[in-house]
């Protein structure tokens, strides 16, 4: 699965960070010492990223619809998801939003929170924006969740992966997102175990459990096929092409790399696929996930 192939017919891009570095107050991160994140120098994330330069730098690929992540910091990321969603009426993206899950001292604060994003039309869902002592959020949080048909989307890394499974087996009808291919920190062996387990544990959960299949350059440091090609078949067989779906991570994979880099990769690791498979991946199933 690692020979070149044609480009998909279309795209729906699963998780896009459209942010201004300018807004201090939402994202500080992004103005701060180049080892604020963890993530060595962040120079090339650390800019004004909209819908015109992401749509310019995906030039020729058909991106049909985006999804845009939550990146504003605690509270400020619910103002974020209302923001983005005004102006998506003028700039035509983005299609859908997974908005903020701030931390709060009350689970009233926290239901309070999804109430008030439920007010944009494109608001699908939330991921945590804060530091938590666990891998989930409460259960009677997840529970208001799927009350209201959101998304949870699962941001962690391999060693919280089995955990967070095994939260989440008493809230079997609640859709949940595994981002960033379950977020490896590198390509040690023990990492790579530690994220088979968790992975496994996810995929064993059931059709509700999804994996976006995004964030590896981040840790690999590369888009090379070869290096992409054991995460991405490892994950696609364990979840298959029904539950799974590419996504950019732009601007922040594209520090490694450009957008054609990116998606030439998932277009080589897939081509094995047939074309409706493959149209699952890129597209049909982040827009059934995602209501876009």
């Amino acid at each position: 699965m690692t020979t070149a192939s044609a480009k998909p017919a279309r795209i729906v891009d699963a998780h896009v960070h459209l942010w201004d570095p300018a807004r201090t107050d939402w994202y500080p991160y992004l103005s701060a010492a180049q080892n604020a994140l963890n993530m060595g120098d962040v120079s090339g994330m650390s800019r004004r990223f909209d819908v015109p330069t992401y749509l310019s730098e995906a030039a020729g690929w058909n991106v049909e619809k985006l999804v845009n992540v939550a990146a504003a910091t605690g509270g400020h990321s619910v103002d974020e998801t209302l923001e983005l969603d005004r102006r998506a009426d003028a700039d035509d993206h983005p299609d859908a939003i997974i908005g903020g899950l701030p931390p709060t001292t009350t689970v009233a604060e926290a239901v309070a929170a999804l109430d008030i994003q439920l007010a944009a039309p494109r608001f699908r869902g939330v991921r945590p924006m804060g530091a938590a002592e666990g891998p989930l959020p409460a259960g009677d949080i997840l529970r208001a969740l799927h009350e209201r048909q959101l998304v949870f989307e699962l941001a962690v890394h391999p060693d919280q992966l089995a955990a967070a499974a095994k939260g989440l087996k008493s809230h079997g009808d609640l859709v949940v997102v595994v981002e960033h291919t379950g977020w490896p920190r590198n390509h040690s062996d023990e990492e790579r175990a530690l994220w088979m387990a968790g992975i496994d544990a996810l995929a064993d959960l059931g059709d509700n459990v999804v994996c976006k299949l995004s964030g590896l350059a981040m840790a690999l440091r590369s888009m090379a096929p070869g290096v992409f090609a054991p995460w991405l078949e490892y994950a696609i067989d364990a979840f298959g092409v029904d539950r799974c779906m590419f996504a950019s991570n732009f601007p922040v994979d594209g520090m490694h790399g450009s957008f054609e880099d990116l998606y030439t990769t998932y277009c080589t690791v897939t081509n094995g696929l047939d074309e409706d498979a493959r149209d699952k991946l890129f597209a049909a199933n982040a827009e059934r996930i995602y209501r876009c």
